[in-house]
């Protein structure tokens, strides 16, 4: 019984403290709520710093980090194939001679190669030999067949204009005299025959002389009719089919002819690819010989000229995730690798990435203060020389939302104590003002894209004011027109009212002390770059901070019972309202919030009697407070 009872009272308490940690929460969401609506009409001049309005001489500039290079140098690379290894180098900051050896890699491996390929060029060389005769023995055998082809064809032609025009007239002739020859001896016999039939009728001669002359008779009819028969069989016959014969061998010698020169023809084409073919591989075999002599050659490098020897990679620039190693005997270096650098003057320059929102007012010509980190106390004046038209490529891929342009800085002046690879700060120097109005960037407010100012009267009411705007260095923006000097104007004014555009990011610093030669140069580079000294680009402005305002304690407590009042239903909807605006709020909101909620009930009223007793320690303590917000924010932008 009595553990059933402690059960409960341990369930009832946590559910106490649940319920108590809930609205404790949704009660400072509706605080944060309470300082953003209800108390947005109100006057801030109680709560929210202020600041008097400024006159004097303001610098524009921006400073960047960077290191110190030679404006001109020679810059040695590997230029062997691959990776190689470091036989011998000369030791960094050497002073060298022209032709002094400087950097020896292996070479065995190629040295090897090299006596391979020579094998192989010999044998490209045999082969292309080869090919040459076997061209020239190709071209004369084609020539011959088709000579022999071409004679066949002639040949062919002349029988059967021989046969048309010769031996067929012939036949013809030689058949038609042997058919006269049959006709005149067949005349003659008959003659013989009627006479020796006479003769035998009256009995001269005997009945075998008379059937001789008869059979003679006989016999020429014979010879006749075959005589007939042979020139029939050689006009309709013979004649025709010799023709056929003799045009076909002439058809036939013109296609061997033809067969033969296409023949001929294909194996001098294939002869001469194949020279063609040994001809390019022997000259790329001579070539790859020629470049592997050519890499081994460049196993050793050698000083150009007279000059201080500074590693590639122990010089400055070198990005964070740049993991090559240093250079030293035994180290393995890749093709294209930067070795060393010779510098081929005394003046230097400062190399410096700038941010892409400063490009609008960095422009060519335009005088830099460097100062070295290692030379305390010396300041060199330079120009903007080089701006990359292109953001630098490795910062982009180590954060793609970083996009920052190389920029080179030329020094005007000399000093042999510059080191290449130092570090040193560049600013640039935008604009100078000898008597400007100016005052916290975080003051002006962008309302329908006109700056605006809210100024505090004799009365502490404040009005909205439009003005005119220069550019700013982060921390204070010159005020051109609608200002004056004493006058007091609102550090945060109601963000309610509009919305601020900020400007470039640039870091105003000081200019350099020095000697009134050294001012001057900086006042005449910068009218050089200007044109007219004072000639400025108009900048944006950049984003206030909005501060919550101290609640009274009858307001908390209503805002309190308010919550209470509601139902289950509507509670749950506001405290997810409330959750996620409260998950909007920065860390410092919320804690502030926190802080204000628990001493709300005497802080409000303390903080009146400070706000009215103390205006001036107030003002002073919000130019403070505006500057070192805008300096801590310009910090990290960069």
């Amino acid at each position: 019984m009595v553990s059933n009872t402690t059960t409960n009272n341990r369930r009832g308490l946590r559910s106490f403290w649940t319920v108590g940690a809930i609205v404790a929460v949704a009660t400072i969401v509706l605080i944060f709520i309470w300082l953003k609506v209800v108390r947005g009409a109100e006057d801030p001049t109680s709560t929210y710093s202020t600041f008097v309005a400024k006159r004097g001489p303001l610098t524009i500039s921006v400073l960047e980090s960077g290191t110190i290079s030679p404006q001109e140098k020679i810059t040695l690379r590997n230029e062997v194939e691959g990776r190689t290894t470091i036989v011998s180098l000369v030791p960094d900051g050497s002073i060298v001679k022209k032709g002094d050896l400087l950097v020896e890699l292996d070479s065995s491996t190629l040295k090897d190669a090299i006596i391979d390929q020579d094998i192989q060029v010999q044998r490209a060389d045999a082969a292309y030999i080869g090919a040459k005769e076997s061209l020239a023995v190709t071209e004369n055998q084609a020539k011959s067949d088709i000579d022999v082809a071409k004679l066949t064809l002639k040949f062919a032609r002349q029988d059967l204009q021989q046969y048309v025009d010769g031996l067929y007239p012939k036949d013809v002739n030689e058949q038609t005299a042997r058919i006269r020859l049959a006709e005149e001896d067949l005349k003659r016999a008959e003659d013989v025959n009627d006479w020796s039939k006479r003769l035998y009728e009256e009995k001269y001669l005997s009945e075998t002389e008379y059937l001789s002359d008869k059979l003679a008779v006989q016999r020429r009819k014979l010879e006749r009719d075959v005589a007939n028969s042979d020139l029939d069989i050689l006009t309709n016959f013979t004649y025709h089919r010799q023709i056929e014969q003799l045009t076909s061998d002439v058809n036939q010698a013109e296609m061997a002819l033809e067969r033969t020169e296409r023949k001929a023809s294909a194996d001098v084409v294939q002869a001469k690819a194949d020279l063609r073919a040994k001809e390019l591989e022997y000259n790329r075999q001579q070539e790859k010989l020629k470049k592997t002599e050519d890499q081994l050659a460049k196993t050793t490098i050698y000083a150009p000229q007279d000059g201080m020897v500074v590693y590639a990679t122990s010089g400055g620039g070198r990005r964070p995730w740049d993991r090559r190693d240093p250079m030293e005997i035994g180290g393995e270096v890749y093709e294209r690798q930067d070795l060393i650098n010779l510098p081929t003057a005394d003046l230097m320059k400062a190399q410096v990435d700038i941010h892409e929102t400063s490009l609008e007012k960095v422009r060519l010509g335009l005088p830099a203060v460097i100062t070295i980190d290692a030379l305390a106390g010396k300041k060199f004046l330079g120009r903007v020389q080089r701006i990359a038209p292109l953001p630098d490529a490795t910062s982009m891929w180590a954060n793609p939302d970083l996009k920052v342009y190389p920029t080179d800085i030329y020094l005007e002046d000399s000093d042999s104590a510059l080191r290449s690879g130092m570090s040193c700060k560049a600013e640039i120097i935008i604009a100078q003002y000898e008597d400007a109005v100016y005052i916290p960037i975080q003051a002006v407010l962008r309302i329908a894209g006109q700056p605006t100012v809210y100024v505090i009267d004799e009365n502490g009411s404040y009005t909205g004011r439009e003005v005119e705007i220069g550019l700013d260095d982060n921390k204070m923006i010159r005020i051109v027109s609608g200002l004056e000097e004493g006058e007091v104007i609102l550090m945060t004014p109601p963000l309610r009212a509009g919305t601020i555009e900020s400007s470039s990011r640039i870091s105003g610093v000081e200019l350099p002390d020095g000697s009134s030669t050294f001012q001057q140069r900086v006042d005449q580079r910068l009218e050089e770059a200007n044109g007219n000294g004072n000639t400025t680009k108009p900048s944006q402005q950049s984003e206030g901070s909005d501060k919550p305002e101290i609640p009274s304690s009858d307001q908390i407590n209503q805002i309190r019972q308010r919550f209470e009042n509601m139902s289950d239903e509507e509670r749950k909807k506001e405290m997810e309202k409330m959750r996620q605006r409260f998950e909007n709020m920065s860390q410092e909101e919320r804690d502030a919030m926190r802080q204000r909620f628990q001493g709300a009930g005497g802080g409000a009223r303390q903080g009146r009697g400070q706000g009215q007793g103390g205006g001036q320690r107030q003002q002073g303590g919000g130019q403070r407070q505006g500057g070192g917000q805008r300096s801590g924010g310009a910090e990290r932008n960069r």
